[in-house]
């Protein structure tokens, strides 16, 4: 019984399986793992916050960072207006690195 099935397969199921597969890498490759790598960065960022820092939230508020409330998962910022409570999340880029990066004269 099990010789009359293996003598009538033909690769035909995995010739047409084939594509699918091929379209899977590609969109796993393409735009699955970038996404992953992502959010990894993001989650690294996110816990390299520190008290000083000058940062950007995602609404685009500059501020800097004074206290930092781990049970909250918040962070105040001083801000032109004043201080701020947000959220450890809503910080999406650190300024400090970059104003103290060596400008490129071209």
């Amino acid at each position: 019984m099990y010789s009359t099935i293996f003598l009538q397969f033909d690769g035909g199921a995995l010739s047409g399986m084939l594509p699918f597969l091929l379209m899977f890498l590609v969109i796993y490759l393409f735009m699955i793992r970038p996404q992953m790598k992502r959010q990894k960065n993001e989650k690294l960022f996110q816990a390299s916050i520190a008290k000083g820092n000058k940062v950007i939230t995602t609404s685009g508020i500059h501020g800097k960072i004074l206290d930092i409330v781990d049970s909250d998962n918040t962070v105040i910022l001083e801000t032109g207006a004043g201080k701020i409570k947000f959220e450890r999340s809503a910080i999406s880029m650190e300024m400090s690195k970059k104003l103290q990066a060596p400008k490129v004269v071209k």
